[in-house]
């Protein structure tokens, strides 16, 4: 991560309420012996909590070093903090039970269960998202998206789907977007970009090299750049100004990454615009307005 993005944890760490989602989020670029503690305290935050940072080592087969090095790596100070986030996580779990509903869809499934299913998966990856994600680093964004010339989107596959979603609605309240999905349009038109303007790079893995290369040359070219990502510790963050980080869901063989990652970028994606369209609403709502009159015509068809 450059110079140019901040971190902006409070001191005592996320909220019992993004604990879980930023394991889930983040267990993926761990160490092995790092993950086993984040399990840990995301499956059994209770009896977590009851334990030392030497218990708590020991119970994972790990080091009182690693348990550390875990919980600052989600958020924390020290070890004390995580353990005040797991009481207060176990807390909230004993108020309100789960469902009993799991997410992994069988190939025999009923077609009710599947719809289940994937209903409660969507929810939590939303409310995961909405956790996890940093409202200051949101806010900058908005503010530089807002007050910018011009702002270029890159995303490719599902990610590249969600930039145009993006770009649409930026277009629609007036401000001047390009969604790229082809890897030589966005560097041609990243070169393009100067101190003023914004480029979004959406990826879900933090490391696709067709987003961040664009990403890079807009950087370096004085551009205030952003990444959305499910990776903050990813190859992106090397060139974003900004981080907004997305649920990171288990994939499945029936639900590959590219939908769960989709629709956590979709949430990050519509509180970025509406952000910007309160910020802009004196051009926002007359440009809304004209686009609804333009197509009111298609509607009554």
């Amino acid at each position: 991560m450059t110079q140019r993005v901040k971190e902006s944890f409070g001191s005592g760490g996320p909220p019992p309420a993004a604990l879980a989602a930023k394991v889930r989020t983040l267990a993926p670029s761990m160490t092995r012996s790092m993950q086993r503690v984040a399990e840990a305290v995301a499956n059994d935050p209770a009896g977590c909590a009851a334990l030392t940072v030497t218990g708590l080592a020991e119970l994972t087969g790990t080091s009182e070093a690693t348990v550390v090095r875990t919980a600052r790596l989600l958020g924390y100070p020290g070890y004390r903090d995580l353990r005040l986030a797991l009481a207060g996580l176990a807390a909230q779990q004993q108020s309100g039970r789960a469902p009993a509903i799991t997410t992994d869809i069988a190939v025999d499934d009923p077609i009710a269960d599947v719809v289940a299913k994937l209903a409660y998966d969507e929810q939590q990856t939303l409310a995961d998202t909405a956790a996890g994600l940093d409202t200051v680093q949101l806010g900058a964004a908005v503010s530089a998206a807002a007050a910018a010339r011009r702002i270029d989107v890159y995303g490719v596959g599902a990610s590249g789907l969600v930039a145009q979603d993006l770009t649409q609605k930026l277009l629609r309240i007036g401000l001047i977007a390009h969604a790229h999905s082809d890897p030589h349009l966005a560097v041609t038109n990243a070169v393009q970009l100067r101190t003023g303007d914004v480029a979004i790079a959406i990826t879900h893995s933090g490391s696709t090299g067709d987003v961040i290369e664009p990403l890079r040359v807009a950087f370096e070219h004085g551009a205030t750049t952003v990444a959305i990502t499910g990776r903050p510790d990813g190859p992106v963050a090397q060139y974003a100004d900004h981080i907004l980080t997305t649920s990171t869901a288990r994939e499945s063989e029936l639900r590959p990454a590219a939908m769960s990652s989709r629709t956590s970028q979709l949430l990050v994606v519509d509180c970025l615009f509406v952000g910007v369209a309160q910020r802009t609403y004196e051009m926002a709502a007359p440009a809304l307005a004209a686009s609804y009159e333009a197509l009111a015509h298609r509607h009554r068809r």
